[in-house]
């Protein structure tokens, strides 16, 4: 193998498990189970809201420079910073980062210990985040640490939980799923909640920053090593998911949906391989949830560095992030997944039609376009949430008319709609933050 053959290896490996974190183990085995036999079809639209949106996200960012402000740049410096803290506050120390730690302990340890004092927790978040600090602290060593050492061995024992519970089936699937709703916009939903899109904007500037120090200095060279090592990531996320998903679905005879999704793999694990399988499934675990947790700290960390102008330094934001995502762990996985939902399903959508329309974004001169999509989706967003939260049961039945609302993305038309008459509105052309800038 070549150097630059390698370098992709080693760096797609590095994103794919800064990508496969808590969320990605919770998710799949839970799609499988209320989708029965008709698990595809669920694992379709987990695939495209969680892989197929990251890889186009890191796609626009990376020929941006990495920068998550440049991709956001066009459509105004409000709603810029609006995104983009709000995203990174997302995948970071609010949600993403405090359910790595809070995973490993419901999931890795408390299954092997059994039974604990409320002090364990408060034990493990600590020593968790301790190894975050300490394998993060250094910027330039977190994508060598992660594709060398932990995700091989990742992906040695999640390969071996997947292959056995193909060899010996735990049970029944079931022909006919479990939930009423869209199997395609429920995958769509649980592929919303692995925050993988959000993270892929900000690990864009690690991932960025590690091919540069591998001597890929031209930025064209940056960008093709960039979406390489995303379609590397992305083919190990879908197999997988693959797995995952399908282990999940021969529960469906027996398990029902209030079977709570961090206990899901416990049974699986227990079911495939008696009590050392939930050493096994300590050991995916934490190393998912750790290397997670290291590649979104120094995410989070570079980009509020980056906002401050680098007055507030790295090492000191890495600091704070890891003792607040500490404290935030202990409130529990159910706790911080119900909170986060809302939240996501109103950042995601205008995230990713901004990145959609930086990757046509030499065709789209008018910047007051990418102002009209974002703030005509960040309306339906708001709108659908908050007719959900307080049962507003007439605008959800109007906002069920628009087209692909089914499927979860009744934002697309209005978004079109908005970016056209944008468009028609004269305004500034300004094309810096176009897929030129890393052409």
């Amino acid at each position: 193998m070549n150097k630059k053959s390698k370098d992709i290896a080693v760096v797609g490996f590095a994103l794919f498990s800064m990508f496969f974190g808590a969320g990605n183990l919770l998710f799949p085995p839970y799609l499988g189970l209320i989708s029965g036999g008709h698990w595809l079809t669920s694992l379709a639209g987990f695939v495209l809201a969680d892989v197929g949106l990251a890889l186009l996200v890191i796609t626009a960012a990376a020929k941006c420079g990495g920068e998550l402000d440049t991709v956001l740049s066009r459509a105004g410096n409000n709603m810029a910073k609006f995104v983009g803290i709000a995203s990174v506050l997302c995948i970071g120390p609010l949600l993403a980062i405090p359910r790595t730690a809070a995973t490993t302990f419901e999931m890795g340890i408390s299954p092997i210990i059994g039974e604990t004092g409320s002090i364990i927790p408060i034990i493990v978040s600590v020593v968790f985040f301790l190894l975050t600090l300490i394998l993060t602290i250094k910027p330039s060593k977190v994508v060598d640490i992660i594709g060398k050492v932990l995700t091989p061995a990742l992906l040695i024992a999640l390969g071996i939980l997947i292959v056995i519970g193909i060899i010996s089936p735990i049970g029944v699937i079931s022909e006919n799923a479990l939930i009423d709703k869209s199997l395609f916009s429920e995958g769509v939903s649980q592929g919303y909640l692995t925050m993988d899109a959000l993270g892929a904007a900000a690990l864009a500037t690690v991932i960025i920053a590690s091919i540069g120090e591998r001597g890929y200095n031209n930025p064209k060279d940056k960008v093709k090593i960039t979406v390489q090592s995303g379609l590397v990531a992305g083919l190990a996320l879908t197999l997988v998911y693959g797995g995952l998903t399908f282990l999940g679905s021969m529960l469906s005879s027996t398990y029902g949906i209030d079977t709570p999704q961090a206990s899901l793999m416990v049974v699986i694990t227990n079911s495939l391989l008696g009590y050392p399988g939930k050493i096994v499934l300590g050991v995916i675990v934490t190393l998912a949830c750790l290397t997670t947790s290291i590649g979104l700290t120094s995410a989070a960390a570079k980009y509020f560095s980056s906002i401050s102008n680098n007055k507030i330094k790295y090492e000191t934001i890495v600091i704070a992030i890891c003792i607040f995502s500490a404290v935030v762990s202990n409130f529990g996985v159910s706790t911080i997944i119900k909170f986060s939902a809302p939240v996501l399903e109103i950042v995601y959508p205008v995230l990713i039609a901004l990145v959609v329309m930086t990757l046509l974004g030499d065709h789209i001169r008018n910047d007051n376009a990418f102002k009209g999509a974002a703030y005509v989706t960040l309306v339906i967003s708001l709108l659908s949430v908050g007719s959900n939260l307080l049962s507003l049961k007439q605008i959800s039945d109007l906002l069920s008319l628009l087209p692909f609302a089914s499927i979860g993305f009744n934002w697309i038309v209005p978004a079109i709609i908005g970016a056209v008459v944008g468009g028609l509105i004269k305004g500034k052309n300004n094309n810096k933050a176009s897929i030129s800038k890393g052409a």
